[in-house]
């Protein structure tokens, strides 16, 4: 919504009983009266500057359009990478991400309304057509209703509400008779079986073609729902009642809606995240402003704006309150429990809280907007896109992102509220990135991992409905939009809803009839739309002071080597080797370190050490960009380390001739047994069939009373689960289909359950990477017979092994460090590509561009193979930046850990060599078996 915090005018709260002809006229105006005051620490933009970035903007829309018309249309989504279209059931599933899928050409829907806002009417019309000519909605295909709704009948009701807009103008679109609303009023009318449960909350998913619960339709079994996905129907659905005259839909939407309030937790005044459909109770009791959660909220205070309710405004006012009273710890937002919301549920946060800024800007909360803001922008400058999920310490927990739009959406809103143009260098951020590291050939390719560079073959309809709207009102000028904008709402997809429909076919009563409500406390609508004098106390450095002291709080940096990329990006010279892109095979890449006094040396344990001379750098900018390679790789290596440190799980091959000498470094699952809180599972291992596990087991006399192995892909780890549990095996053992991952380069991560309820999953399940499966595979071809134990730490351990000489102690290693900094280099070991000396204990994998890595699906992907470890302390990336010749006189020498997985051929290792490598696994399960996901 380009406007509106929902009020009469701009004071500081709205009257009680406004005339909502009046309201849902002037609703727009308050941000818009803020636009001429910014804060002086930005410099302004110039007006060519802008018109500068506007086309670029169009630019990319072009090429992500126009590829996905060629390459993908009819389809629902283009495939970047393979250049082709993604269809349902044509392509290996991806849970529940699949469910947006519904064969009914959605990312066309999705971006109607884009080609006009970006004055792209003639596409428009073309478009239209295509949609009027060959989507068909009656496909035999089971699709989230949330999803379905905010995409697909938004879609149709925001290209239905422009076209008759471009109608009205009398230029184009004057054939047009409504076509589009009479398919928007064909899908809602398929979706409201859905509602047909007690409560009034509808079923997650639906057949399209066969509804619900009949025998073909494959759905209507389903228990539980997000939050999110019961709560963001009443924009779409109210539109269409007040479009068609069908009040059904609006009573519909409302009636979930009040479900949901009237099971919030009343004390805490908050709502968890998954709701039972037909006994309203809380399934997760986690409460936040992000993923599951996050639209309900926003639909509460734009269902006000929109339908004129002041039912919705106090319960959004109410929430509010208790999201700042408990959730906002500025300027992070945390999940909390409902029952007891002093207690955080979690330790980070998702990407799709990034949107609650630019709805505290609707709020008129400007303060806390510019803060949480700031964070966000600040891991973004970090990661270069924000991370699909990350800790209150501002490390990756989940490395994905799927090209959301929601931080660019804050940023038009607080762009629009301040008119400082700072917000538009951070859009222009924003560009520069997409450009630089998501722009493939046929498109914009999601990011499979933000820290290693890799991409996805996914481009998710939304981009295109919401990034580039987004970005390009962000530098549109008024004259340069060929419609009012801040005549409409934005829906949570950004589709635009006419603010005229609160006065068209009001004939839902706007009060609420079932619940019992108190005469409104006018405290209740403070800060709802406040004068723009209120958000900026006669300070023109109000919102600066606000960002800087956020400025290093998510990572220091040295900002002469952020000038000097800059510079060379504007130059067009190319832009300085970054670590995460080393390939210690590539030619080009050995003469670029050369050039900046880095060397390598190879050593004979299979381990490369880079090492920096400043002096022998080919001038003080190379020597400059060799320092900044050297910390960017101790800043990989202090990552890695940190990443890996999840509660890992072991396998232990316990049969001759390992007798648990051989421990295994394996990741957990998120169902089935416990080993962290059960007795330990041991058998002997035994392959399935098929060997995915997606299906029932074709050999189940083999695998019944032992652990099955299963490769990894192609359907969900608990349908794999379960599979083997019907067939009698007492646990599992998932191997990575990646070939060559493995624990010492890869994070560990938990296998996600499937969405459903996962209690009737018994057995313990473990997951190993390709590396460490292969060596029970290869046993398993060398000996008849193999036994293992798979527990949450190694088990049955030998006494002497305690004895094995231990680490150097920390304060050691810090001497070691010190006495080396006086050499004046630096010294960074690294794996090295080739493979080590036979009889060596450890095994390295070759380095390979990350752009050619997979990861592991559900958690966070591989790191970069080159393998730097921590650095001490004096060297650390962030710490504090000192002058370029101070930093050159300092060196840190770090040390390769020795590789906790046991690498085993066909031919099995010396004794000492596995004791010694055992020993070190003992270790590590000892320090981090406390340690939470």
């Amino acid at each position: 919504m380009s406007g509106a915090g929902g009020g009469r005018g701009c004071g500081s709260r709205v009257p009680q009983r406004a005339p909502w002809n009046l309201v849902a006229a002037t609703a727009a105006l308050c941000l818009v009266s803020a636009t001429s005051v910014w804060t002086a620490g930005a410099a302004p933009m110039s007006r060519e500057e802008k018109q500068r970035l506007g086309n670029q903007v169009l630019e990319m829309f072009d090429h992500a359009y126009g590829n996905y018309m060629e390459h993908a249309y009819p389809a629902d989504e283009l495939m970047p990478l393979t250049c082709r279209g993604r269809v349902r059931g044509q392509e290996p599933s991806r849970g529940d991400v699949d469910d947006a899928l519904g064969k009914f050409s959605l990312t066309l829907i999705d971006s109607l309304d884009t080609l006009v806002v970006l004055n792209k009417t003639k596409e428009f019309e073309d478009a239209v057509r295509k949609v009027l000519r060959d989507v068909n909605l009656d496909n035999d295909v089971v699709v989230s209703v949330f999803e379905t709704n905010i995409r697909v009948l938004g879609g149709l009701l925001g290209g239905h509400s422009l076209a008759i807009m471009l109608k009205e103008k009398g230029e184009y679109m004057q054939w047009y008779n409504d076509e589009l609303l009479q398919m928007a009023k064909q899908l809602g009318y398929k979706l409201l079986p859905a509602f047909n449960t007690t409560s009034g909350l509808p079923y997650p998913r639906i057949n399209l073609k066969f509804g619900i619960r009949k025998p073909e339709a494959r759905t209507g079994t389903e228990t539980d729902t997000c939050t999110a996905c019961a709560g963001t129907l009443i924009l779409e659905f109210a539109a269409l009642s007040r479009f068609t005259g069908a009040t059904i839909f609006e009573e519909y939407a409302r009636k979930a809606l009040d479900f949901l309030w009237e099971k919030r937790q009343r004390s805490s005044n908050l709502v968890g995240v998954t709701i039972n459909i037909h006994t309203g109770d809380w399934v997760r009791k986690d409460s936040g402003v992000g993923a599951g959660i996050d639209s309900y909220y926003e639909y509460l205070l734009k269902a006000y704006v929109l339908l004129g309710d002041d039912s919705f405004l106090e319960r959004f006012n109410t929430h509010y309150d208790a999201i700042m009273r408990y959730i906002s710890q500025p300027p992070l937002l945390l999940d909390v429990h409902i029952h007891k919301p002093m207690l955080n549920a979690r330790t980070w946060m998702d990407a799709l809280l990034a949107f609650f800024p630019g709805l505290q800007v609707l709020k008129g909360d400007i303060r806390p907007a510019i803060e949480t803001h700031e964070m966000l922008y600040q891991v973004i400058k970090k990661h270069n896109f924000l991370p699909e999920a990350f800790t209150t310490d501002f490390r990756v927990h989940w490395a994905q992102h799927p090209l959301r739009p929601e931080f660019a959406e804050s940023t038009y809103f607080l762009y629009k509220a301040t008119g400082d143009p700072y917000y538009l260098e951070v859009g222009k951020t924003l560009i520069e990135n997409l450009n630089k590291y998501a722009r493939v050939p046929c498109g914009f390719a999601a990011m499979k991992d933000v820290r290693t560079g890799s991409h996805e073959d996914r481009m998710d309809s939304f981009f295109l409905a919401e990034m580039f709207k987004y970005l390009y009102l962000l530098f549109a000028d008024k004259e340069d939009i060929i419609f009012d904008v801040e005549d409409y709402i934005f829906t949570t997809e950004a589709h635009l809803l006419p603010l005229w429909l609160s006065t068209t076919n009001q004939s839902i009563s706007k009060k609420n009839t079932t619940s019992d409500y108190t005469e409104l406390d006018d405290s209740n609508f403070d800060w709802t739309c406040p004068n723009t004098q209120i958000l900026f106390p006669n300070d023109p450095l109000y919102a600066q002071s606000i960002r800087e002291p956020l400025k290093n709080v998510v990572d220091k940096s040295c900002p002469r080597g952020i000038i000097r990329v800059e510079e060379s990006f504007r130059s067009g010279a190319k832009p300085p080797l970054r670590a995460r892109d080393f390939m210690a095979t590539n030619p080009e890449h050995l003469e670029i370190l050369k050039k900046m006094g880095v060397s390598l040396i190879h050593l004979k344990d299979g381990r490369v050490q880079l090492v920096q001379h400043a002096i022998q750098a080919a001038s003080s900018i190379d020597a400059e960009d060799g320092l900044r390679f050297m910390q960017e790789m101790i800043e990989l290596s202090s990552q890695q380390q940190k990443e890996q440190q999840l509660p890992p799980r072991a396998v232990q091959i316990v049969s001759h001739p390992f007798f648990g000498r051989v421990v295994l470094t394996a990741g957990p699952a998120q169902f089935g047994l416990d080993l962290s809180k059960h007795k330990e599972t041991r058998g002997f291992v035994a392959s399935s069939k098929p060997y995915n596990g997606c299906s029932e087991l074709t050999n189940p006399e083999a695998v019944m009373g032992k652990i099955a192995l299963i490769q990894r892909g192609q359907c969900m780890f608990a349908e794999k689960a379960r599979n083997i549990q019907n067939a009698g095996a007492i646990g599992g053992i998932v191997i990575d289909d990646n070939e060559g991952s493995s624990s010492d380069t890869a994070p560990l991560f938990q296998m996600a359950g499937d969405g459903k309820d996962t209690d009737d999953i018994k057995i313990p399940m473990l997951f190993l990477f390709s590396k460490e499966g292969s060596i029970i595979l290869d046993a398993m071809r060398e000996y008849e017979e193999v036994e293992v134990l798979l527990s949450d730490k190694a088990k049955d351990r030998d006494p002497d092994m305690e004895n094995e000489e231990q680490p150097s102690s920390e304060n050691d290693f810090q001497n070691q460090s010190a006495e080396q900094m006086a050499s004046g280099s630096q010294e960074v070991d690294l794996v090295d590509e080739e493979s080590p000396e036979e009889g060596s204990s450890n095994s390295h994998p070759d380095s390979s561009s990350p752009a050619d890595r997979d990861s592991a699906a559900g958690g966070p992907p591989s790191e970069q193979n080159s393998h730097p470890t921590e650095s001490p302390e004096p060297t650390r990336l962030d710490g504090e930046c000192t002058d370029l010749d101070n930093q050159l006189e300092q060196q840190s020498d770090t040390e390769e850990d020795s590789n906790p997985n046991v690498s085993w051929g066909k031919k099995v290792q010396p004794i000492d060599s596995i004791l010694a490598d055992w020993n070190e696994d003992i270790e590590a399960f000892e320090m981090m078996e406390k340690d939470e996901l």
